[in-house]
């Protein structure tokens, strides 16, 4: 009796917790279970393409692969080592060595295998297969990562994305949002190794892969360019440079180079280097030097205090502010007209057109045509460059004078491109961009089109400076190229440093635009610390000159007397 009421009451009771469990807290077990079991797994979408105006891809994402094992599930460690360190390009003792992990349930063999290692890996087990010998223990996992087809070609413009998928610098940071897509995820069963099962329930949200980004660069001129940059430091022994071509009616940026580049395919590789990556065309300011005469001018012509006739006297020196102006070769020219001031690149002329026009003046045309603020170019971490004016802290009436001629003034090289723009675009300043639309699937998502900038001066003004600047050049025989009018301003700035000036270093500067009544293209040249020769004359025209003439190639440019009998 005592067993009989003993047996009955334990069934009572495991009938109950059993009610209780499996009843009563169905659903809270039901969720833990599910919890270990169905895991939400990531699906990577696959970043959008980068490509130039033409359609030539400059980024895009590709699949790689991960071969791993789990040691203690394969049969034959020994013949299935021989069979695949050829295919992974590993060492038979390396592998082995992986493989002898027998206490470990994962193992990566090799990453980053290209997809015709993965599919030779696959062919080896379809052949063992085939023999009658299943591999067990072996696994191929795909990833994606991104290539640079073009290697170093546009790198500072395009920056990088790593294999962890972060994005840094350029167009692949700036537009991170567009190009890096919606990741999808699977949610499905997953064995105790957190492996993937093909049954049981599972739900799939599929991954939106990225937008195109087409950019305003076009890889033939960019190619010349970084070619003719090269060029031009190795000739001159320099330490650095910076090209820049850009459509001047628009604003659209054709080609961007600086050198040293780096190849951001070998990113992690490059990163030993000091600050490789950030973009000197809008992100490194310099002294532009005689360059910046052209501005001086526009303002002068421009507010009426002088025209394209206008002389003055030029003693060879000028004191403003308690500091003494020379020219840069110390002559003095006697009675100069405002074209021989560009011709002679003289610095008393400038400052005597800045101390003419007044500190409010003078410092009103800069901020119109850009200076001192950000142009708002579609790349990140650009710099405004430096500019003082009246009334700050640090400024002194001697600026008033030095800043006329590109001293004491700070600037990127793509504020001096835009700002010479101006002039080549009747007066009108051009916003630089370099992303023209957004694609996905082929259907333009979005448009980025020209934006006219303000009027900066009057048009006639814009047309005289630049007959101006063509009769200042004429006769350079390192310029010329038959049947075509250039207009452009050489320089040969100064390096500053701590208590003055480098004795020796030198930014050599050439803007140019051309046809000069109709212009196509503008081009800054800026080569840094030049060592065979310090003139911008002399370093950085030859380069212009060789990119206009396979510009005007490339670009069905005909000369200037063609041009003008067909209209």
């Amino acid at each position: 009796m005592v067993l009989w009421v003993g047996t009955i009451v334990g069934v009572l009771i495991l009938a109950g917790r059993l009610f209780y469990w499996q009843v009563i807290r169905y659903e809270y077990l039901q969720d833990i279970g599910q919890r270990l079991r169905l895991k939400a797994k990531p699906i990577p979408s696959l970043r959008g393409t980068i490509k130039d105006r033409h359609g030539f891809i400059l980024a895009m994402d590709e699949y790689e692969f991960e071969i791993f094992a789990t040691p203690r599930d394969i049969d034959d460690a020994d013949r299935l080592v021989a069979t695949l360190a050829p295919i992974l390009g590993m060492n038979q003792g390396e592998l082995t060595q992986l493989l002898s992990r027998k206490e470990e349930d994962y193992v990566p063999l090799a990453q980053a295998v290209p997809l015709e290692a993965a599919r030779a890996v696959e062919d080896v087990e379809e052949d063992w297969a085939k023999a009658g010998f299943r591999i067990r223990g072996l696994g191929i996992r795909p990833a994606r990562h991104r290539v640079y087809p073009e290697n170093e070609m546009a790198c500072h413009l395009l920056g990088f994305a790593t294999r962890t998928h972060e994005v840094f610098y350029g167009v692949e940071e700036l537009y991170d949002e567009q190009l890096r897509g919606v990741e999808g995820s699977w949610g499905g069963s997953s064995d105790v190794l957190d492996f993937q099962m093909t049954i049981g329930p599972g739900k799939v949200a599929l991954p939106q892969d990225g937008q195109d980004v087409i950019l305003t660069l076009d890889r033939t001129i960019q190619q010349i360019v970084e070619e003719e940059l090269r060029r031009a430091i190795t000739e001159f022994r320099a330490e650095s440079g910076t090209i820049i071509v850009m459509a001047p009616r628009t604003g659209a940026v054709l080609a961007m180079a600086s050198h040293p580049g780096y190849d951001p395919n070998l990113y992690f590789e490059e990163a030993t280097r000091a600050e490789p990556f950030t973009d000197p065309a809008v992100s490194e300011t310099y002294e532009p030097g005689s360059v910046f005469k052209v501005v001086t001018m526009a303002a002068a012509l421009d507010s009426g205090s002088f025209d394209r006739y206008s002389s003055y006297n030029d003693l060879g020196q000028i004191i403003v502010g308690g500091a003494f102006i020379h020219n840069w070769d110390r002559r003095s020219y006697g009675v100069i007209n405002m074209t021989e001031l560009l011709k002679y690149s003289l610095n008393v002329g400038a400052a005597t057109l800045s101390t003419s026009l007044g500190g409010d003046t003078f410092y009103d045309y800069l901020q119109r045509f850009g200076f001192g603020e950000l142009t708002g170019i579609d790349l990140p971490y650009e710099s405004p460059g430096i500019m003082k004016i009246p009334g700050d802290a640090d400024w002194h009436e001697a600026d008033l004078g030095t800043n006329a001629f590109g001293q004491g003034i700070s600037v990127t090289p793509i504020q001096m491109i835009r700002a010479v723009a101006a002039v080549a675009n009747g007066g009108m300043l051009p916003k630089p961009y370099v992303v023209q639309r957004i694609e996905h699937g082929g259907e333009i998502i979005k448009e980025f089109h020209p934006q006219p900038g303000p009027q900066v001066i009057s048009p006639s003004v814009a047309t005289d400076l630049t007959e101006m600047l063509v009769e200042s050049l004429a006769g350079k025989e390192n310029l010329n190229i038959p049947g075509y009018a250039i207009a452009g301003k050489t320089g040969t700035a100064q390096v500053p440093m701590v208590g003055g000036y480098h004795p020796e270093h030198t930014i050599a500067c050439f803007v140019g635009y051309a046809p000069a009544d109709d212009p196509q293209f503008i081009i800054v040249v800026k080569i840094d610390k030049p060592q065979e020769s310090p003139w911008g004359t002399v370093v950085a025209v030859p380069a212009f000159r060789r990119i206009a003439e396979k510009l005007f190639i490339y670009l069905h440019i005909p000369p200037d007397e063609i041009r003008m009998a067909s209209r």
